[in-house]
C-alpha cells in the first residue's frame, strides 16, 4: 500500500516525504493539539501526508514511499516494521516517550529516532504542579459543592498545607528538576530518585537523591515523572503503595503503566493513601464503571493537562526542526540512537536518496 499523492507540496520539492500518524491528526493536517505548523515543511520542499489508518501497529507498506514519519501518539515501530521499510530513515516522536519504538531495531535498519524532551519540560512540570496544588486544596470537590449549593460540606474538605512537607520525585530528570525548581518556594523538603543516583542539577537545587523505598516512606507527595521502561513498568505496585504514608498523595504525569491500577484502586478505596492525581492511566481511557471515577480524593485529567498553546508550538517546532535537519543532511537535536549514523544501513539510505 502506498500513500496517496499529497496535496501539500512545494513547486521546488526535493522529493522528501513525511508521513504523519493519524491518531490525533486529521487528513487535512488539523490536530487536537491545534496548528502543528506543517507549512514549515512545505516551505522547504518537503511533502507531507497523514497516514490513511490508525492502529498501534501499521502495515510496513504504509512507509514504502516515505522518508520520515512523525509519530504523534503511541504507534509501535518494531523490527517487523522497520526491517521492511527500505526507504524510511527517520522516526520523529512528537513528545518525549519512546517506549513503543525499538531503538536497537531502528539502528540496525538505518532509522534515526528523535524526540522532543526539552520542548515538553516546562509544560509537563507546570502540569505536575497544577495537579499537586489542585489535589492538596481539594479544588474539584470544593468547586462541585458551590455549584450544588452544599456550602456546609466545606468543613469536610480542608486542604493539606505544603510548608514543611516532603515532595518525592520519581524519575528525577529534566521534568523532575523543573518541578523541583518551581516548587522550591513552598518550603518543602524535596527528594528524588533516578536510575544513576546522580544529578548535578539535584545538587544545585538541594534535592537529595535517595532509593525509591526511602522516597516512598518519607514523602507526603509522590510525583511520577519517570520514563516507561521494562524496569519502571508497574514500579508503583501493591508493595510500593504499602510503603507510602496513609496521609500521602500519589501524582502521576509520566506514564499510566508506571502504576499497577488495580493496586492503586484498592489502596484508594481502603484509604491506605490520602488520594491521587492522575493525568495518565492504565488502561487509557479508564473504563466508565471504574470506581476511581467516583472518588472525591482523586483528581483526574484525560492525558491532556499539559496541552497548552505553548506546548503545541514548542513540541511541534522541535519535532519539525528535527525532520528538516535530517532531510537536509544535518544532525538533529535529541537523537536517541546516534550510533545509527555509523551503520551501513544508514549510509545506503542516504546514498540512495
Amino acid at each position: 500500500m502506498t500513500l496517496a499523492e499529497p496535496a501539500h507540496t512545494n513547486a521546488h520539492t526535493s522529493g522528501y516525504r513525511v508521513a504523519v500518524t493519524a491518531d490525533v491528526v486529521r487528513p487535512d493536517g488539523s490536530s487536537v493539539h491545534g496548528d502543528l505548523g506543517f507549512q514549515r515543511l512545505a516551505e522547504r520542499g518537503i511533502d507531507w501526508s497523514v497516514l490513511p489508518g490508525d492502529a498501534p501497529v501499521l502495515p510496513p507498506e504504509y512507509f514504502d514511499e516515505v522518508d520520515a514519519v512523525l509519530v504523534m501518539g503511541h504507534t509501535h515501530f518494531d523490527a517487523e516494521t522497520v526491517d521492511r521499510t527500505p526507504r524510511l530513515r527517520h522516526i520523529a516522536r512528537f513528545g518525549a516517550g519512546y517506549e513503543t519504538i525499538d531503538l536497537d531495531a531502528c539502528t540496525r535498519a538505518g532509522v534515526v529516532v528523535t524526540n522532543t524532551p526539552t520542548a515538553i519540560r516546562r509544560t509537563l512540570s507546570t502540569a505536575a504542579v497544577t495537579m499537586i496544588l489542585g489535589l492538596m486544596h481539594n479544588v474539584v470537590p470544593k468547586d462541585r459543592m458551590v455549584r450544588e449549593s452544599r456550602w456546609a460540606d466545606r468543613e469536610h474538605f480542608r486542604g493539606v498545607g505544603l510548608e514543611g512537607r516532603t515532595l518525592g520525585i520519581v524519575g528525577f530528570g529534566s521534568v523532575g528538576a523543573d518541578v523541583a525548581h518551581l516548587m522550591g518556594n513552598f518550603d518543602m523538603t524535596i527528594l528524588g530518585t533516578n536510575r544513576s543516583g546522580k544529578s548535578t542539577v539535584a545538587d544545585e537545587l538541594g534535592v537529595a537523591l535517595v532509593p525509591l523505598e526511602e522516597l516512598l516512606e518519607r514523602s507526603d507527595v509522590v510525583l511520577l515523572t519517570a520514563a516507561l521502561t521494562p524496569e519502571t513498568t508497574g514500579m508503583i505496585d501493591a508493595e510500593a503503595l504499602t510503603r507510602m504514608k496513609s496521609t500521602a498523595f500519589l501524582v502521576n504525569v509520566g506514564r499510566g503503566k508506571l502504576v499497577d491500577t488495580d493496586a492503586l484502586r484498592e489502596a484508594l478505596l481502603e484509604n491506605r493513601i490520602a488520594g491521587a492525581g492522575l493525568d495518565v492511566f492504565d488502561p487509557e481511557p479508564l473504563l466508565p464503571d471504574d470506581p476511581i471515577l467516583g472518588l472525591d480524593n482523586v483528581l483526574l485529567s484525560p492525558h491532556a493537562l499539559g496541552w497548552t498553546d505553548q506546548f503545541t508550538e514548542s513540541v511541534s517546532t522541535a519535532a519539525l526542526d528535527a525532520i528538516v535537519a535530517i532531510a537536509e543532511g544535518r544532525r538533529a537535536d535529541s537523537v536517541l540512537n546516534p550510533e545509527v549514523f555509523e551503520t551501513e544501513a544508514w549510509k545506503r539510505k542516504v546514498a540512495a536518496s
